[in-house]
Parts: C-alpha cells; sequence; structure tokens
C-alpha cells in the first residue's frame, strides 16, 4: 500500500510541475483528480474547479464542459474562491491566461 501512495504522490507532483510549465493536459487531469479523487487526492471542488477553470482558459473545451458540470453542484461562494484561487496560482506561477 506504501507503493501506491507513493506513486500517487509522485503522479500528482508531476502533474503539478507540469501544469505549472503550461501543459493544458496536466491542468485538465488535476481537475480529474480532485473531481473524482483519483491519484489519492480527497475530492474537493474548489480545487476541482480551479484546475478546469486553469485548463479552459488554455483553450481546453472539454475543461470547460467539466467546470460547468460540476458548477451545478457549487455555491456561488465556492465558485468565487475557486476563481480566486486560479487567479492566485497564475499569479505565482507568472502565467497569464491565454
Amino acid at each position: 500500500m506504501a507503493n501506491s501512495i507513493k506513486s500517487a504522490d509522485f503522479l500528482m507532483e508531476s502533474r503539478l510541475a507540469d501544469a505549472a510549465n503550461g501543459d493544458v493536459n496536466a491542468l485538465f487531469d488535476l481537475g480529474i483528480a480532485f473531481s473524482t479523487g483519483a491519484g489519492g487526492v480527497d475530492v474537493d471542488m474548489i480545487e476541482a474547479h480551479k484546475w478546469f477553470n486553469l485548463a479552459a482558459l488554455n483553450g481546453s473545451e472539454e475543461a470547460m464542459m467539466c467546470r460547468a458540470d460540476i458548477s451545478d453542484d457549487m455555491t456561488a461562494r465556492e465558485i468565487a474562491e475557486a476563481q480566486r484561487q486560479a487567479r492566485a496560482w497564475l499569479q505565482a506561477t507568472d502565467r497569464r491566461a491565454a
């Protein structure tokens, strides 16, 4: 079990590093992970929305659809927090929306 946790951690770290380098697929994968609990992370719709939003800003139509789907089950406050976190991530990684 420890090996599966280590591999899940590595996968998440790898996806985060790729996302920081502007990889739209990594951004989308992080949205999937947080919306489904894949990769050993807890389901977190605010995090999922953030990553889908970032992928959508970089041209992923699939991320746009996923973001819209999960938005239906989120409060306006949760969506606003996800958007704030997405802006903070863009600023922290010195990235701009495409």
